[in-house]
């Protein structure tokens, strides 16, 4: 036979004559037949519900790549094989929203021949996020009445799945627990005060967690706070004193002025949330008005000034009253005062407290003739029992 005729016969091949010679070399079948990834490839808004796999129906997986790439950043994604080696599925089930997976995995067949898959697919980009403004601050040195709290910037609906997506831990461990104020706050704390030294880690794994129908969230972080020195101070209204204890031993006894007759201090536990070297307080904002709309009173340097509750309650240095108030009369409009000078002077009572606080001190306040302070209201969540602490925990 000459060249010619072997070029001949070669042209006469039919499309099955080339898949028996194929066969006959041992090529592999069509990637896609063999490698089956789910989500399809090129699959766009696919929702966090819907699983990543990786299958193939006989041989097995040789190695299976998976890439997630979100926020500028990839990251590997970490799996486990399964079935004998049929079936590829990633350690954490939940897919990531606004992000971009790229699948690249090699399989053998049952004869031994070795096929290639590379797919991709993009999830969901919501349109809303919720996001949770957690008090106290990273990294902070605070009393030991300190409460982790969350505030939220919308109402949460699955309150369960937000719930377990928030981790509160100490060293020493201490059992910690969480507690709902309607559908936008969460707190955390244990049955009792910190100890002194404890260090506490919040870790936040809000992202992509559905809140609310379509709302899904936005952090993945963690940060840690310090408890300092354990410093509690107990205000009694009727004898018009503030003994200051610190490390259990009574520091020092201060004379102080709480609310008038008409306008009481609340009872009950308190903690300090908030510390300004002056501020300024107009009673129109927390509903103290004359007749005219304005407020019964607006000091604007009110110094020494630490928040107890979220309606208004302060315990502050007072300049403005006549010296002979403090440790004898009521005269506040409900917060606490202490002897100060205009500007704030250190050697004053109210100067030597503030010196010697942190947020997450408490402030508890007796026999005053009014009722005790809401477990919302600030930090006053030590003024409900542990047993009704607990039962408002949504994952049951």
């Amino acid at each position: 036979m000459t060249w010619a005729g072997l070029l001949t016969g070669a042209t006469g091949c039919t499309s099955d004559d080339v898949g028996g010679i194929a066969g006959a070399f041992g090529a592999p079948p069509a990637p896609d037949d063999l490698i089956r990834v789910s989500p399809d490839d090129g699959s766009r808004g696919v929702r966090p519900g819907k699983k990543l796999r990786v299958h193939v129906p006989h041989g097995r997986l040789e190695s299976v790549k998976v890439v997630r790439s979100q926020d500028a950043q990839e990251s590997p994604v970490p799996g486990h094989l399964s079935d004998g080696g049929l079936t590829w599925e990633p350690d954490d089930e939940r897919l990531a929203l606004a992000a971009r997976y790229t699948i690249d995995a090699v399989a053998v067949d049952g004869d031994g021949r070795r096929s290639a898959r590379h797919t991709t697919f993009t999830t969901y980009v919501p349109e809303e996020r919720f996001i949770g403004y957690v008090s106290p601050e990273n990294r902070a040195t605070v009393g030991t009445g300190m409460i982790v709290s969350l505030e939220f910037n919308r109402k949460i609906a699955d309150r369960a799945a937000v719930e377990r997506a928030v981790e509160v831990t100490a060293r020493p461990a201490v059992e910690i627990r969480p507690h709902w104020f309607g559908r936008t706050r969460l707190d955390f704390r244990p049955e009792h005060y910190w100890k002194p030294g404890t260090q506490v880690t919040v870790a936040l794994r809000l992202r992509d967690v559905e809140g609310a129908p379509g709302v899904y969230g936005l952090q993945h972080k963690t940060f840690s706070f310090t408890v300092g020195r354990s410093q509690v101070s107990v205000v009694d209204a009727a004898r018009h004193t503030m003994e200051v204890w610190r490390d259990g031993e009574s520091l020092a006894t201060v004379p102080v002025t709480a609310g008038a007759p008409k306008t009481t201090t609340y009872n009950g536990k308190m903690v300090v949330t908030e510390m300004l070297e002056v501020t300024r307080m107009n009673g129109a904002t927390v509903g103290f008005k004359k007749r005219n709309g304005k407020g019964e009173y607006d000091i604007p340097d009110v110094p020494h000034a630490m928040r107890l509750t979220d309606s208004g309650t302060f315990l502050h240095g007072n300049y403005w009253a006549d010296h002979s108030v403090f440790g004898r009369t009521n005269v506040s409009h409900g917060c606490v005062g202490l002897r100060d000078v205009k500007g704030g002077g250190s050697d004053t009572p109210a100067g030597w407290f503030f010196d010697r606080s942190l947020i997450g001190d408490v402030v508890e306040v007796v026999h005053s003739n009014d009722k005790k302070v809401a477990p919302d209201n600030g930090l006053g969540g030590w003024n409900m029992g542990w047993n009704a602490w607990k039962a408002g925990s949504a994952v049951k």
